[in-house]
C-alpha cells in the first residue's frame, strides 16, 4: 500500500512541475500628469517592457474624462479604444484586451478633457498583463 501511495504522490508532485507557477502579474509601463481643458497625451512603453495581451488604467490624483484611447505596436500596426469615461478621483477602467495576440507596445496615446472638473491635475496609470 506504501508503495502505491509514494508512486502517486511522485506522480502528483511530477505533473505540477508542468503547471504554471504564477498567475501573471500587472506590470507598471508607465505614468502621465495631464494638463487642463482638452488634449492628448502619450506615453512610452518600449521594447524593455515586452509583449502583452491586456491593458488597464489608473487615474489618481483628479478628474478626466478620456474619449479614447490608441495603442502603437513596434510593427506598425495600431488599436483604438473607445473608452468614453468619466474617471474619478482613484478610479480605473475595465481590463482592455488587446487584439492580435502578444505584441510589444510602443507607445499609448490618450484623447482627453479635465474641464476643470477638479482642482489637481490627474494622473494617468497604464498597466499591462502578459
Amino acid at each position: 500500500m506504501s508503495k502505491r501511495i509514494l508512486t502517486l504522490a511522485v506522480s502528483i508532485l511530477f505533473l505540477m512541475s508542468f503547471a504554471p507557477s504564477q498567475k501573471a502579474k500587472w506590470e507598471k509601463l508607465g505614468s502621465r500628469k495631464v494638463n487642463y481643458g482638452l488634449e492628448k497625451d502619450v506615453i512610452p512603453v518600449g521594447v524593455r517592457d515586452g509583449k502583452f495581451t491586456k491593458l488597464k488604467v489608473i487615474v489618481k490624483g483628479g478628474a478626466i474624462n478620456i474619449h479614447k484611447m490608441k495603442v502603437h505596436f513596434m510593427n506598425g500596426s495600431s488599436q483604438d479604444v473607445a473608452l468614453k469615461h468619466n474617471f474619478t478621483k482613484n478610479s480605473g477602467s475595465r481590463v482592455i484586451d488587446l487584439n492580435g495576440g502578444k505584441r510589444i507596445i510602443k507607445n499609448i496615446a490618450f484623447f482627453y478633457d479635465t474641464k476643470n472638473l477638479a482642482r489637481s491635475k490627474a494622473t494617468i496609470h497604464v498597466f499591462g498583463k502578459h
